[in-house]
């Protein structure tokens, strides 16, 4: 039981202090963001706000690490857009759920490992892409309720000067303090200014009523049927992957800055059954959430005790605190959420553009173009690494070479340089001039290997060209792994093998 609640092990040393001051804090950062997300895709706002307590709570008791932070992120809602537009908001509930199966599926399989094969170039193409995509969407914010016209005159000059006395108090606070989060300040004093003035302009009452009790169970409301697993399921894998994604990677830095350990798999199905309960539960669904992880960790949280907190104090405000959350001017929101969007981009990327390859650069500008454009993080994410792959084996395919000599005994070697598999074959095979060779020939593997099946059929061909020409090729200082591949493909080729000696590793007892 210990090895799941680390908040009851008692070895573990607490702060509780830290802990749940932090856990305030960070129910304070992601209300609004919620909020603002759930209004973005045009949930109901308290759908937003189900969705921090139950993506909170769940992932911070059976999450793969302590001091990670989830809620109703914009990585995963943005993605579930196009259906709330096409379907409805039934649909939205069950791709979510389905959502979760995904990547409980994928915690259960020991998947989450493959985080690792998206490059800095995807990453940063994939980042950009969501701060532009939030940014953009805050701009619907500066049209009247119904959405239909830009908002002019008188409304639009107070939308304008609210949203700017948000962004600059949110600049200007860390420089006094960091004790108390920037955007919970300006949304307070922005508040204040609105109903001390008596200034009338777009609040959340104005979007929908965030009033309501504990999260009740619902079946979503949809035909249970092929054709509506067709219409969500492309939605349901999308959102498991983009939440996965930005989890793993938001777990690896996790990782970094405490010098700890996470386990990815165990937060893949922690988020699963997060984000299964989210459709059964009137939430939005999420994924862990940089942002509020920085701000947790910052505050010296480091056990599971702040994300707790921080999801009952969310459950609080939803109970008793939706008279106050309902008046919060809009333009507060849209400014902390412009300001995140800054915070989101990945301004680095530009310092060093120059000094990047040329193919990587290309790699992630169209991530973000695909992520701006389409809306579709998941597509952005695959795509930049199946470029990225191909770039890496068309690099590696060009760095395999031969050297050629002849020995006392007139047999010719070739020892090979670089890796044999599917793209290098071709150089390969120019590499070998059989009518011109001697009678015997030996290829050296010492400094290359056998790859994949394209290699073993190069290999098989190559002998086929000399036995043909009636000479004899010979196959030399092959790998452990290289000569199972062989064996394995035993009954399809016929190659000839020289019994490498076993070189033992000296020990004590030698």
């Amino acid at each position: 039981m210990q090895a799941y609640l680390n908040l009851f092990d008692f070895k573990q040393k607490i702060n509780y202090k830290n802990e749940i001051l932090a856990g305030l804090t960070v129910a304070m950062t992601m209300m609004p963001e919620s909020l603002s997300f759930a209004i973005l895709a045009g949930f109901p706002p308290l759908v937003g706000l189900y969705a921090a307590f139950i993506m909170g709570l769940v992932t911070a008791v059976f999450g793969g690490r302590p001091g990670l932070i989830s809620g109703g992120a914009g990585a995963t809602v943005i993605v579930l857009i196009a259906l709330m537009q096409s379907h409805g908001i039934e649909y939205v509930f069950a791709a979510v759920a389905l959502g979760g199966v995904i990547q409980i599926v994928i915690g259960l399989f020991k998947l989450a490992k493959f985080i690792r094969l998206v490059p800095q170039p995807v990453m940063y193409g994939f980042v950009n892409g969501l701060a532009v995509v939030i940014f953009m969407s805050q701009l619907n914010q500066f049209k009247v309720a119904d959405g239909t016209s830009w908002l002019s005159g008188q409304p639009l000059l107070i939308m304008l000067s609210l949203v700017a006395l948000t962004i600059l108090i949110v600049l200007i606070v860390p420089r006094f303090t960091k004790a108390i989060p920037a955007s919970l300040v300006a949304i307070i004093v922005v508040f204040a200014v609105v109903l001390g003035f008596g200034i009338d302009t777009k609040t959340v009452n104005d979007i929908a009523s965030v009033a309501g009790g504990f999260p009740p169970f619902h079946v979503p409301e949809i035909p249970f049927n092929v054709d509506t697993l067709l219409i969500i399921a492309p939605y349901a894998m999308v959102m498991a992957a983009v939440g996965l994604t930005e989890g793993l990677l938001t777990l690896n830095l996790v990782d970094e800055i405490t010098g700890t350990k996470g386990n990815g798999n165990r937060e893949s199905m922690a988020q699963g059954a997060a984000n299964m309960l989210n459709g059964f539960f009137f939430g939005m669904g999420g994924c862990p959430m940089i942002a509020q992880t920085l701000v947790n960790l910052s505050a010296g949280a480091r056990a599971r005790l702040s994300g707790i907190i921080a999801s009952f104090t969310i459950l609080c405000v939803i109970l008793f605190g939706a008279p106050v959350i309902g008046r919060l001017p809009m333009a507060a929101l849209t400014g902390v959420m412009m300001m995140v969007a800054v915070g989101t981009f990945e301004w680095a990327s530009f310092r060093i553009i120059n000094k990047m390859p040329k193919q990587d650069i290309f790699v992630g500008i169209l991530v973000a173009i695909i992520t701006i454009f389409l809306h579709n993080l998941a597509l952005a994410v695959l795509i930049g690494v199946i470029i990225s792959a191909l770039v890496f084996a068309w690099e590696s395919a060009k760095r395999i070479r031969a050297r050629k000599y002849v020995d006392e005994s007139g047999v010719k070697h070739y020892e090979i340089y670089g890796p044999l598999f599917f793209a290098s074959v071709a150089a390969f095979n120019e590499k070998f001039d059989v009518s011109g060779d001697p009678s015997h020939v030996v290829v050296d593997f010492k400094d290359s290997r056998i790859a994949d099946m394209s290699a073993i059929e190069a290999v098989n061909k190559l002998t086929e060209r000399y036995r043909s020409a009636g000479k004899r090729l010979q196959l030399k200082h092959l790998s452990d792994d290289c000569r199972r591949l062989l064996k394995n493909a035993e009954a399809v080729i016929d190659v000839d093998l020289i019994d490498d000696p076993v070189y033992n590793v000296a020990g004590d007892k030698a």
